[in-house]
């Protein structure tokens, strides 16, 4: 269940980058987050979504800070609905596309 979540490879064989979860966030944003930028809330790391340790071997995916490994993000898919837990980031400033905005 947990390989719905991944697009990348392991890094380390534990744990996946950010950019792994570019397919799932691309079904909940109509921009590519992978190129986001994120404060973790614990550490004050301001970092790509894309370069978060993601963690991918349960019912969700969560992703840690690379700097101080603090969860900065939860998803869980359900059938109907997503489930996305930002209270690890305090921003999560999303790129446009060119004449978007």
């Amino acid at each position: 269940m947990a390989d719905a979540f991944l697009d990348g490879a392991f890094v380390d064989g534990a744990f996946v980058d950010g950019n792994a979860l570019g397919g799932t966030l691309r079904e909940v944003f109509a921009v590519d987050v992978t190129a986001a930028m994120g404060r973790c809330a614990g550490c004050g790391n301001v970092d790509a979504i894309g370069t978060a340790r993601v963690y991918a071997r349960a019912a969700g995916a969560v992703a840690r800070c690379v700097a101080c490994d603090s969860v900065v993000m939860r998803i869980v898919a359900a059938p109907d609905r997503m489930f996305l837990d930002l209270r690890g980031l305090t921003f999560l400033e999303i790129p446009l596309p060119e004449g978007a905005a």
